[in-house]
């Protein structure tokens, strides 16, 4: 059956994007390569929501390795019947499907609102930190983001690698609703397979 290839597909893209979802949820701890602002916690309040490295990531990885690992043609772990074991990894790949499909979720919301919020830094005129941004405009002009002395250019950082969160998040989010269809129409050729019906698969 073509199900399993396809699945293998999407557990490698989804493992390459996990991978990219934690690293760059880790440089958001670490403004141009700087340690002190993390040590002093001296960040945003959405980089520490870890939502690229447990949500975009962790979460993520579960459904990758289980579409790696996963084999449509011979799994017989739950049955001894053959279209009962294909049937039981078509579910199993459903329920972890869900599971990225939650952590991409919680990836893809956390940074739609950390872009929204805009970052945390010390300005001019405040000598404490502050976000000194109050919607979303910001995004649009960039003349206002000199406004943050301190981190140096952390609103560039941040709005680059919150983007990157978002649009990976949104691609895993595709990607594991791709594979719920995939797995929903393995089964129904599975379930013409066990009456020995012609079907389209």
């Amino acid at each position: 059956m073509c199900f399993g290839a396809f699945s293998k597909y999407v557990g490698y893209k989804l493992l390459v994007l996990a991978l990219l979802c934690i690293v760059a949820n880790i440089l958001l701890y670490f403004p141009n390569g700087d340690t002190r602002y993390a040590s002093h916690n001296y960040l945003g309040k959405y980089v520490g929501c870890l939502h690229g490295i447990i949500g975009g990531g962790l979460l993520v990885l579960v459904p990758a390795f289980t579409f790696i690992g996963i084999e449509y043609d011979h799994c017989r772990g739950c049955f001894h019947h053959e279209n009962h074991g294909r049937s039981c990894s078509l579910i199993a790949s459903i329920v972890v499907a869900c599971v990225g499909i939650l952590g991409a979720g919680y990836c893809f919301i956390i940074s739609a609102l950390a872009l929204a919020h805009g970052p945390y830094c010390y300005t001019r005129d405040v000598h404490s930190g502050c976000c000194p941004f109050s919607d979303s405009r910001y995004l649009m002009e960039h003349a206002d983001w000199p406004l943050c002395q301190d981190p140096r250019a952390i609103v560039k950082w941040n709005v680059t690698l919150f983007s990157i969160l978002l649009a990976l998040s949104g691609i895993e989010l595709i990607l594991c609703t791709i594979q719920i269809i995939n797995a929903c129409i393995g089964g129904v050729c599975t379930a013409c397979n066990g009456h020995n019906e012609k079907c389209p698969c």
